[in-house]
């Protein structure tokens, strides 16, 4: 059930990113639900997809699918002021890596994973969705950027591995893994801290 709920809230504030995403680019209330959809489902399908998890738990569950179409729907009404979307859409990203990246690993564990494969899967299924997301909307993927994104998820499904290979309660290992991947992002870019890049070639 723990990981149920991460699941939808997951989606959900991915499919609010998302959304945001699609609001900021001007698109119709149908580009802006496609953009919230995938961004929100995108990520779980990957991971559904890696467990041979098939057809994905996302399009056997309604919930799952209305859960991120309500997301999108709620961000149309409500959505804040042009200027202050930006901000809405790392804020609801970095939330979206912490409960995915948790849940991923959690998930994965359960359907009989490595400790490795579960990392790895917990830290694709976080970052699946922004990546679908910003190849949408043709924009540089943030994970191909040089703000932290990847490595705060990897952190993140990394907790709840060692928390169970450690025999910690699951409900904890998935609540701190969620809170440091996404309190890890969240620091980063008020911080602006990046990984180092290349020298550049003389």
């Amino acid at each position: 059930m723990l990981l149920r709920i991460l699941d939808l809230s997951g989606i959900a504030v991915f499919a609010a990113s998302g959304a945001l995403v699609g609001v900021s680019k001007r698109l119709d209330i149908f580009g802006v639900c496609v953009v919230g959809v995938i961004t929100g489902i995108g990520g779980g399908m990957i991971r559904d997809v890696l467990l041979g998890i098939t057809p994905p738990t996302s399009l056997q569950n309604w919930p799952y699918f209305a859960t991120a179409f309500a997301a999108c729907l709620v961000v149309l009404v409500l959505h804040p002021e042009v200027r202050r979307i930006r901000a809405g859409v790392l804020v609801l990203d970095a939330i979206g890596v912490g409960v995915f990246a948790t849940g991923g690993a959690g998930i994965a564990l359960a359907s009989g994973a490595g400790p490795l494969a579960a990392t790895i899967i917990g830290m694709i299924t976080a970052i699946g969705g922004g990546l679908l997301r910003d190849v949408l909307v043709n924009e540089m993927p943030l994970l191909l950027q040089r703000d932290l994104y990847a490595v705060p998820a990897l952190l993140g499904a990394t907790t709840v591995v060692l928390a169970d290979a450690l025999t910690i309660p699951e409900s904890v290992g998935l609540a701190v893994g969620s809170v440091t991947a996404a309190g890890l992002r969240l620091l980063a870019l008020w911080r602006g801290w990046n990984l180092p890049t290349a020298p550049r070639i003389a």
